[in-house]
């Protein structure tokens, strides 16, 4: 596994395990495949509702906790300085844990500069070995880095190769700020699996077009956290370590990208209040 350094020092693998739109009666027999798949790294959040089944999969799985890399997110409606530490404390419970790797700031709604600095402090007591925040566009997270103490360590964001966010992965560079990508697939819109130009990639390499789209995340330095409930697709989606993506192959790729979204955009008033009616995510 490839890792990435952030800022403080800590490493993070390169390709985790997402557990988003994976039912809660099912989460906790996703990621024990995904462990013994080979996963170290998984991804959750309070919106998901399904903490303890991450949490109950990782007891069962018996693997030291200082091999495995746990991410989790604070919901808007945590939002604020002493929310924000109880809300930390409901996640950390819920998964069974005595620390978090990284903890992020779901949404940039509500009184997130409050749970930044809740957050810093968990970040200072050892809670949490990183801390950072998901779907900030620029001008939030530079805002949010100039006044504050400590800069977020990861940016984790809607990322793929019709939105590949190449400006904002410049900025988060120059502020130190690690970008991840949610949704690395696109959820297969945009025929995303049947792009002939993908296809051909794929082929020229042995590879899947999921693994080329990983590659390519990868080569650009991008963090990812693919999600399937296939034992199978579990083990191909690790198995991208071993090839390379040509200058071509990387051109045809970037002349994918649209420059929008394929969900939804966060800096509209529609999302905005969208969002903050969802207590739960």
């Amino acid at each position: 596994m490839q890792h990435v350094t952030l800022h403080n020092g800590v490493e993070m693998p390169i390709l985790g395990f997402g557990v988003f739109q994976i039912p809660d009666a099912d989460t906790q027999g996703a990621v024990e495949a995904a462990l013994e798949a080979g996963y170290r790294s998984l991804d959750t959040a309070a919106a998901y509702q399904n903490e303890a089944a991450v949490g109950r999969a990782i007891a069962a799985s018996g693997i030291a906790r200082d091999e495995l890399f746990v991410t989790t997110k604070l919901w808007i409606g945590g939002q604020g300085e002493s929310a924000a530490r109880e809300a930390f404390q409901l996640s950390l419970d819920a998964l069974a844990l005595d620390h978090l790797d990284l903890y992020l700031i779901h949404q940039p709604f509500g009184d997130y500069y409050g749970s930044w600095r809740a957050m810093q402090a968990l970040l200072g007591e050892g809670l949490t070995r990183a801390i950072g925040v998901s779907n900030f566009y620029p001008d939030r997270l530079v805002d949010l880095i100039l006044h504050s103490d400590i800069a977020p360590h990861v940016n984790q964001v809607e990322t793929h190769p019709f939105f590949q966010r190449a400006a904002d992965q410049a900025v988060m560079r120059e502020h130190g700020v690690q970008i991840e990508s949610w949704g690395p697939f696109a959820e297969g819109r945009n025929g995303l699996f049947t792009d002939p130009e993908l296809l051909a990639i794929g082929a020229a390499h042995g590879k899947s077009v999921a693994q080329v789209v990983l590659r390519w995340l990868i080569q650009r330095g991008v963090v990812a956290i693919p999600k399937s409930v296939r034992l199978d697709r579990m083990a191909e989606n690790l198995d991208v370590f071993n090839f390379a993506l040509t200058d071509e192959d990387m051109s045809t790729i970037a002349a994918k990208d649209t420059g929008t979204s394929l969900f939804f955009d966060h800096r509209t008033a529609e999302a905005a209040m969208y969002l903050a009616g969802r207590h739960r995510g």
